[in-house]
């Protein structure tokens, strides 16, 4: 490489690095970083569903790339967090749709509590599963996703109820309470929601089942993330020593066209007059 072409990249590299000063090192950083925050949790949700599949953790179903993974001990965990205070007092438990978390969604129909379930990608909003109104029989079904359906009935926006507990999936966790999902976005979006119509406040307890290989030492927090409280795997249970605050509400800017269209309670509250974040 001749002498002008090293100083035409360092003066374009000083450029750049002036440009980011100009900018108070805001916008231009903060693209840099979001960049950076999502090649580290790509790579991080990669390593984990390798480590789960190539050990035998994993469950069905498969593969699980792409999803909040199954794995073996899923129904001990939940066993650990139905032992827990904040669940024994909940009435009304919104737990995901995943297949790691059907157990825990079982047991609250069981224990006579009202299930509030996020409908996938949040197509058709929340269901809600009130016990009383299910045969018993039919409880199995009913905390799977099609049994949702065929059980459940939607829940518009001004009929939420109170939520006093939330359980969420996982691909990885810190033991600080920072986890990452699937990456779709869709724990943070139904907790903004649910935040932003007063379901949920920031003392509502956040729960998550995991296998003991999807802790981690370290997990990248962007503000749109939602941290738990507790962590339940197959082996023990971890209060995290929760640090951070968690979202108030939706974040409009990172919310995009397609996400508006596909997704009709977000639009619905648009119209109602949230303000822009």
């Amino acid at each position: 490489m001749g002498r002008r072409s090293v100083r035409s990249r360092d003066a374009r590299t000083q450029r750049i690095g002036s440009t980011a000063k100009e900018m108070g090192n805001s916008k231009f950083d903060g693209v840099v970083l979001m960049k950076s925050f999502s090649v580290e949790k790509d790579s991080l949700r990669r390593k984990i569903w390798s480590l789960m599949e190539e050990g035998g953790i994993s469950r069905f179903p498969k593969p699980v790339l792409g999803r909040i993974p199954n794995f073996v001990g899923a129904e001990i965990a939940a066993a650990r967090l139905v032992e827990e205070e904040e669940y024994r007092r909940a009435r009304i438990v919104k737990v995901n749709p995943d297949a790691p978390q059907h157990t825990v969604r079982l047991k609250v129909l069981l224990d006579g509590k009202m299930l509030l379930v996020p409908t996938p990608r949040l197509r058709e909003g929340f269901m809600v599963l009130d016990p009383d109104g299910i045969p018993r029989g039919s409880y199995a079904e009913a905390s799977t996703i099609r049994g949702s359906f065929k059980h459940g009935r939607p829940c518009r926006l001004d009929e939420l109820p109170r939520v006093d507990m939330v359980v969420d999936g996982s691909v990885a966790i810190s033991e600080d309470g920072v986890r990452i999902g699937k990456g779709g976005g869709y724990s943070e979006l139904e907790y903004a929601i649910l935040r932003e119509v007063g379901a949920v406040g920031d003392d509502t307890p956040v729960f998550t089942t995991v296998h003991d290989v999807q802790i981690v030492d370290h997990v990248p927090k962007e503000p749109h993330d939602l941290t738990v409280d507790a962590i339940m795997t197959p082996t023990r249970t971890i209060r995290a020593k929760r640090s951070y605050e968690r979202p108030k509400g939706i974040l409009w800017g990172k919310i995009s066209q397609d996400q508006l269209r596909n997704i009709p309670v977000l639009l619905e509250l648009r119209k109602a007059g949230v303000p822009l974040g």
